[in-house]
């Protein structure tokens, strides 16, 4: 007899569960990444009611946040003078740092805002001495699921599927960009009302590490900044609800080797998941607490020699 629900798997790209796997993923047909010019092409281009919106957050983004930007300028400038002292010209060069953020829906409004802010100054400021810088964001492309989720629902709904979301991983620069701009665009799309859902944050640190063991650099640097557990609804209700807590353990641990990884907690204890941290529990301590992880985890990962 033809097995169509087979056929349709393979067609739809299911991956097949092996014996022993603690964690996969039912398809990876509807992943994206994309370059941040390129959200529209996602997420369809925003109604009218949803640009206003942008609009005010950028027009507090650019010239009501001053001061909040000023004092965190000064900060990164320790934060550059300590490391310039530390590290030599070479081993600058030799260094690269990912700045991922998580983009949940729980980061809505001033957590974005501070952590775009904070990020902003901490890649001028790294870039300024001479430092590789990557500005990465994680999300999904959908609430529920997704495709990925009403593909399973159309092949029987089987037991233990996995990861059953379409993840959405967002480049905001590039570490081959040169100069310590990324362009307004970038962070005009890390503030778009649509753009947070869930996070799957293993994957997304797998994903930023593969990118910096991409790199010729020695020196490499990942700093997550998260409010909370990893959460996928479609997913924890049809795997449990530590299935992407324990990955992203698996993934911190394994990525470790090579990578120093650094998490930054707002309003979250990110020493659940990282050996390196700092919690934030007052937002306006995002900048020190940032920049001084930043230090820590540059100079702990520093190029030998």
């Amino acid at each position: 007899m033809f097995d169509w629900r087979g056929r349709l798997k393979s067609l739809a790209g299911v991956e097949p569960v092996r014996s022993g796997d603690a964690y996969h993923v039912f398809t990876r047909k509807y992943d994206v990444t994309v370059d941040a010019g390129q959200l529209d092409d996602v997420l369809g281009p925003l109604g009218s009611e949803q640009a206003h919106e942008l609009e005010e957050a950028w027009n507090l983004f650019e010239t009501r946040m001053t001061a909040w930007k000023t004092d965190a300028s000064l900060h990164a400038l320790e934060m550059s003078n300590a490391l310039c002292r530390a590290m030599s010209p070479q081993a600058r060069a030799d260094t690269i740092v990912a700045l991922l953020v998580d983009q949940s829906g729980s980061m809505r409004g001033p957590k974005m805002l501070l952590a775009a802010a904070a990020v902003d100054a901490a890649q001028a400021a790294l870039s300024g001495i001479g430092i590789a810088v990557e500005m990465l964001g994680f999300t999904t492309v959908d609430w529920r699921g997704g495709r990925a989720r009403r593909l399973w629902s159309r092949l029987g709904r089987p037991r233990s599927p996995g990861r059953l979301c379409d993840l959405l991983h967002i480049v905001y620069r590039d570490a081959s960009e040169r100069g310590s701009g990324t362009g307004g665009y970038a962070y005009r799309g890390m503030l778009r009302p649509d753009l947070p859902k869930e996070n799957v944050d293993g994957e997304a640190v797998e994903w930023a590490a593969s990118r910096l063991r991409s790199r010729p650099q020695r020196g490499r640097v990942l700093l997550v900044v998260s409010d909370g557990a990893p959460v996928d609804d479609s997913t924890l209700k049809e795997n449990g609800a530590s299935y992407l807590s324990d990955h992203l353990h698996a993934v911190i641990a394994r990525e470790a080797a090579g990578i120093s990884i650094c998490g930054l907690g707002l309003q979250h204890h990110a020493s659940k998941y990282y050996a390196t941290y700092a919690d934030v529990l007052v937002l306006d301590q995002l900048a020190p607490a940032l920049f001084d992880l930043l230090q820590r985890g540059i100079l702990a990962g520093a190029p030998a020699g």
